[in-house]
């Protein structure tokens, strides 16, 4: 009988065991596969020295983890070559971060982190670690946010959290092979990914959770081939702030180029 009682405890440990270990394995994949955060690259066609940038940002652009957008300025487009991809809300965009930064003035390449810290946009592994620094110090992102394409519908869903902020949902084009024929970049064939086409503020969040629906025509009648929602905090003087939340979607038919190696 005792024995009998001890084999059935036994069956039951093991079985707990087994759900625990299954439900550690699916938190675990979920954690593998959330973002750790948010890579804007400000970057021109016309820069000498972005193709280096615009290389490393393909490293980030290639990882499952890392909302990666980049910004094609057009202040660089008196010198002989017009950006094709630029655009001056891009450029407003990046003054206003400069503002954010206390900073005088704008250069390429550019990379602003989480909305929260700025440096030279060449180093993928620098990237990469300065995201990582600010995960582990307490501003990576700490809200979730999740998105999707559902028919002619783009649905986006916030969770809780601290304080208030912007929905901002940015378009992106995959990617984009450019002969560049003029300017200082004469004759490099540069590839480019993520490339921002625009911008849109949906909606605010102040603290609960949010569903918000958008048209889906939007993201396909500018020909784009996905979009991010950045849960974006604003400076008093209202330039983008901190980046507490963020998410990445892709049309099904686009795939993410095989993953690189930094």
């Amino acid at each position: 009988m005792v024995l009998t009682r001890l084999a059935k405890m036994a069956v039951s440990l093991l079985v707990s065991a087994i759900v625990c270990a299954a439900s550690f394995s699916v938190a675990m994949a979920q954690d593998e596969h959330a973002f750790k955060g948010v890579v804007e690259l400000f970057t021109s066609q016309g820069c000498v020295s972005c193709p280096p940038a615009d290389k490393a940002f393909e490293v980030l652009a290639n990882r499952p983890d890392v909302v990666a957008l980049a910004y094609h300025v057009d202040y660089w487009n008196y010198r002989g070559w017009t950006d094709t991809l630029g655009s001056a809300d891009n450029t407003a965009r990046q003054y206003a971060y400069a503002k954010s930064f206390a900073r005088s003035g704008v250069y390429t390449p550019q990379a602003v982190l989480n909305g929260r810290a700025q440096m030279k946009g060449t180093d993928s592994q620098a990237l990469s670690g300065k995201m990582e620094s600010l995960k582990n110090s307490g501003n990576g992102l700490t809200v979730k946010v999740n998105a999707a394409i559902r028919g002619d519908e783009l649905s986006v869903n916030i969770g809780k959290g601290q304080g208030q902020a912007d929905v901002v949902v940015v378009y992106f084009k995959r990617r984009k092979d450019v002969d560049v024929l003029k300017g200082e970049n004469k004759g490099q064939r540069i590839t480019y990914f993520n490339s921002v086409t625009d911008i849109q503020s949906v909606g605010m969040w102040r603290g609960d959770d949010v569903s918000i629906s958008l048209p889906a025509k939007v993201l396909r009648n500018d020909g784009c081939d996905g979009f991010a929602v950045l849960l974006q905090s604003s400076t008093p003087s209202g330039d983008p702030g901190q980046i507490l939340g963020a998410t990445m979607v892709m049309e099904p038919s686009v795939e993410r180029a095989p993953l690189l190696k930094p």
